[in-house]
């Protein structure tokens, strides 16, 4: 098989949540770019519109707007029964959203915050997961790719709370890989300290980003579509034999604060 049609997704429909901008936006992008049918999810569905109308100029009707809140089972139901009503299948699940409301010592948390980070970025992804699942992947299997952090594989200063969702985010995918491997792929992508609006508090911080910087030994943070790449190769047939991993795109330097 030529290299290139390996990284062929015509045919295939992907799901995509927290795709209303930054990394979420440039993977729904990848995906359309290189066939797939893909349906984009956020909280607003504003959002989602002008996103999904942009992409679609680019590869004209490839993309659907659906919004759903990531931290409701109801929403997350919703939004699976209309993909399904829409194309009958998903191919590819990434699970790309998250939240992070509280920057700070772990220990000085407010359990309001604890709960909110948790709801988001560990509970929604195993109740979307599940629901993908049971819908289409346990009859047709797939991919599931999972986005991590750099955070969740060693500690930083200030995003505790977050990289421990993120940890929790790592071992599910290994041990979904272990459970579903035979007819589900799952693996995951940790990025570094990537340009988005989401990371702003940080690369906007001249002395955080100087700290990064200088552990980082390409000088520079992360762009999406670096990110939007992993996650291509991982969905893609090119991934094959590739089940429980966790790709760091960080630019070998770390990428936290």
């Amino acid at each position: 098989m030529p290299v290139g049609s390996r990284f062929d997704l015509t045919g295939r429909v992907a799901l995509v949540t927290g795709a209303s901008r930054g990394i979420g936006s440039a993977i729904a992008e990848t995906l359309a770019e290189h066939g797939a049918q893909v349906a984009l999810s956020s909280r607003k569905q504003a959002d989602l519109d002008t996103e999904a109308e942009r992409i679609n100029v680019l590869y004209p009707e490839k993309t659907v707007a659906i919004a759903a809140h990531s931290g409701r089972p109801e929403d997350l139901g919703r939004l699976v029964k209309e993909v399904m009503g829409r194309f009958a299948r998903i191919d590819i699940l990434v699970n790309n959203a998250a939240t992070n409301p509280y920057f700070g010592p772990v220990i000085g948390a407010e359990l309001a915050a604890w709960d909110k980070t948790f709801e988001v970025n560990l509970r929604g992804l195993f109740v979307l997961t599940k629901l993908v699942y049971e819908a289409s992947m346990e009859a047709h299997g797939g991919s599931i790719v999972n986005i991590a952090s750099i955070g969740g594989l060693r500690p930083g200063l200030g995003l505790g709370v977050y990289n421990i969702t993120k940890a929790g985010v790592i071992m599910f995918t290994r041990q979904l890989a272990r459970e579903l491997g035979g007819k589900v792929r799952v693996n995951a992508v940790a990025p570094g300290l990537i340009k988005t609006r989401f990371a702003e508090a940080l690369w906007g911080n001249q002395e955080i980003l100087d700290r990064v910087l200088a552990q980082n030994p390409m000088g520079r943070i992360g762009v999406p579509d670096e990110v939007a790449a992993a996650v291509l190769f991982l969905a893609s047939d090119a991934a094959s034999y590739v089940n429980g991993e966790v790709l760091v795109v960080d630019g070998g330097g770390g990428g936290e604060p």
